[in-house]
């Protein structure tokens, strides 16, 4: 079945603390990956613009410049950072925007992982 979209607000709603409905179980696991990459992203682009030097931009790209920057590197762990990211970018992409995403449960899982091992290997090479 296609997700409702509506959903969103629903959680949105939720979130704001003026809960009209119950968010649908759908919209907190597709919002649960969003936050979990954006979680990731974040912390890895300030930790090579604080930690390293790198000069971030504000351009669209910036994303796909960040795992770029990780995965370019000689150090496994950068590498592992720029892999990881690359696969939570994909599944955030599918919930923000598919209406149908398979093994919703299990993506979720696999990718607050994700997001987990990131900020442990960021913490190893601060």
């Amino acid at each position: 079945m296609s997700f409702d979209w509506a959903d969103y607000l629903s959680l949105a709603q939720e979130l704001s603390g003026n809960m009209v409905s119950q968010a649908s179980q759908e919209a907190k696991l597709r919002s649960a990956i969003s936050r979990a990459y954006y979680a990731a992203f974040c912390k890895a682009r300030n930790h090579l613009r604080d930690k390293e030097g790198y000069l971030v931009t504000q351009e669209v790209e910036v994303h796909q410049d960040i795992r770029n920057e990780f995965k370019r590197s000689d150090d496994k762990e950068h590498r592992q950072i720029g892999q990881h990211l690359d696969r939570l970018r994909r599944d955030r992409n599918k919930v923000d925007y598919d209406d149908n995403v398979a093994s919703l449960d299990k993506m979720t899982k696999q990718d607050l992982g994700l997001a987990e091992k990131i900020f442990i290997l960021l913490s190893r090479i601060s």
